[in-house]
């Protein structure tokens, strides 16, 4: 768990405002089958995939999988530049991801991206820090990091999680 207080105060805040303001159907699914923010934290650690959807510029639905990577309360993750959701992210930021585990886990996303090392501009303020991150989990050579890849951090606006046995989840 990489989150300071602030950041899973923030979280908690998300996760229950989004569900306050969720459908009462989806709020019967969920209720009493759900996470803190800082059980979530604790669930979500390393390389998580996610089903990530973007939007064509006809207004098409797209979805891929990427590696996710849950830090300081937010999913980050990574494409190749050339990649057509890094075009659709460049022209449209608006994404949603779901993380599924089986019956286990359910955990959507609707939000903002943010280009955390882009070509032209600087760089976000911690892309040093998450830079080191993922050097040191994929491998310092795994990719030209300045010309390969482009990493993104989805700005949640909505965020719901879905674990009926969270012991299950946390099980040594």
């Amino acid at each position: 768990m990489r989150e300071t207080g602030e950041e899973l105060a923030e979280l908690q805040a998300l996760l229950d405002a989004s569900l306050s303001r969720s459908t009462s159907h989806l709020r019967s699914i969920v209720s009493g089958h759900t996470a803190t923010a800082e059980q979530l934290t604790g669930v979500l650690t390393g390389m998580c995939t996610l089903a990530l959807s973007t939007v064509t510029a006809k207004g098409e639905p797209r979805v891929s999988g990427v590696d996710g990577h849950f830090l300081h309360g937010r999913w980050h993750f990574g494409t190749a530049r050339g990649a057509a959701k890094a075009r659709h992210l460049a022209a449209r930021p608006s994404a949603s991801a779901a993380h599924l585990r089986g019956e286990d886990l359910g955990v959507f996303t609707h939000g903002e991206v943010e280009d955390l090392n882009p070509r032209a501009g600087e760089p976000a303020a911690d892309w040093p820090d998450l830079l080191a991150y993922f050097k040191e989990f994929y491998g310092d050579d795994a990719f030209d990091w300045d010309e390969e890849v482009v990493f993104y951090r989805l700005r949640p606006h909505w965020m719901t999680v879905y674990a009926p046995d969270l012991a299950k989840l946390t099980a040594p």
